[in-house]
C-alpha cells in the first residue's frame, strides 16, 4: 500500500510567521516519510496582514473573522481537502464562523487539551496571549473534556503576553529568558505541566532551553493531528515526536 496521502493540506498561517515556519518543520518532521514524494502536498497561505486577534478581543482592533474565512475558502478553491490554523487566538474567531467554514478542519484546540490529557491527566498551566485567556476557548474546550486549567494571575499574564511580541519581533532569546522566568514563578505555585497554548511560546520555550517534557506544545498537537488524518488508511503510522 502506498505511503503517499491522498489529502492535501491546507494551512492559513502568517499567525506569526515564525509560528508556521515551525509548523512547517514539524510536518516534515512527523511525516512517516523516506523520500520526497512520501510526504503530503501542503497548499499554504500566509497572511500576515490578517488583523491582530488579541487587539479585536480586547476591543482595540477590527474582527479578523471575515478575512480569516476569505482566505480559508482561498485554499478550498485551490483544491485543499482539509483546514489547519496555527494561531490559537484565531479560532475564538473560526468558532463564531464554524457554519461557513468551507471544509474539515483540525481544531488546534481540540488537539492540544487532547495531547495534554493523554499526558497529564491532572491538569497544566495554560500559557497563552491574552485574547485567547479572554475568551476562555481553552476552558470552553477544556471543560467538555473534563480536563483542569490552571490560569496564570493578572502580572504573569502580562509577561506572557510580552514573551509573544518578543518572538513575533524576532527576539527570540529575550523570550525564552522571560518565559524560563514565568516558569519558575508558576511551577513554584504549583507544579503543574505547561501548555503553550500560543504558537509562539514553543518557540521562545525552546530557546530558554527549558524541559522539552514539561511543555505541551499546540504547534506539535496540531501538526499530529494533521499527520495522523493524513497517514490514515495508507499502511504507515506517525512516528510521534523526534524533536
Amino acid at each position: 500500500m502506498s505511503q503517499r496521502p491522498s489529502e492535501i493540506l491546507g494551512i492559513l498561517g502568517g499567525m506569526g510567521p515564525a509560528a508556521t515556519a515551525e509548523f512547517l518543520r514539524l510536518l516534515s518532521v512527523f511525516a512517516p516519510a523516506g523520500k520526497d514524494q512520501d510526504h503530503p502536498r501542503v497548499y499554504l497561505l500566509s497572511d500576515p496582514w490578517i488583523p491582530d486577534r488579541t487587539e479585536a478581543i480586547i476591543g482595540n482592533g477590527p474582527d479578523p473573522g471575515r478575512r480569516i474565512l476569505e482566505d480559508m475558502n482561498k485554499l478550498a478553491e485551490w483544491g485543499a481537502s482539509f483546514l489547519a490554523v496555527p494561531c490559537n487566538t484565531a479560532h475564538v474567531f473560526i468558532d463564531k464562523l464554524m457554519e461557513e467554514v468551507p471544509l474539515p478542519l483540525i481544531h488546534i484546540v481540540e488537539a492540544t487539551i487532547s495531547e495534554a490529557a493523554s499526558k497529564n491527566s491532572g491538569g497544566a498551566w495554560l500559557l497563552a496571549s491574552k485574547g485567547t485567556v479572554a475568551s476562555g476557548i481553552y476552558e470552553k474546550h477544556a471543560k467538555e473534556r473534563g480536563y483542569p486549567l490552571k490560569i496564570p494571575g493578572k502580572d504573569q499574564q502580562e509577561k506572557i503576553q510580552e514573551t509573544v511580541r518578543l518572538v513575533k519581533a524576532n527576539e527570540t532569546q529575550r523570550a525564552g529568558r522571560l518565559l524560563g522566568e514565568i516558569v519558575a514563578i508558576l511551577e513554584n505555585s504549583q507544579d503543574l505541566p505547561f501548555i503553550a497554548a500560543c504558537t509562539e511560546l514553543p518557540l521562545a520555550w525552546d530557546a530558554g532551553r527549558l524541559p522539552e517534557d514539561r511543555m505541551i506544545s499546540s504547534l506539535q498537537a496540531l501538526a499530529l493531528s494533521c499527520i495522523r488524518r493524513l497517514y490514515a488508511g495508507t499502511g504507515t503510522a506517525s512516528t510521534g515526536p523526534t524533536t
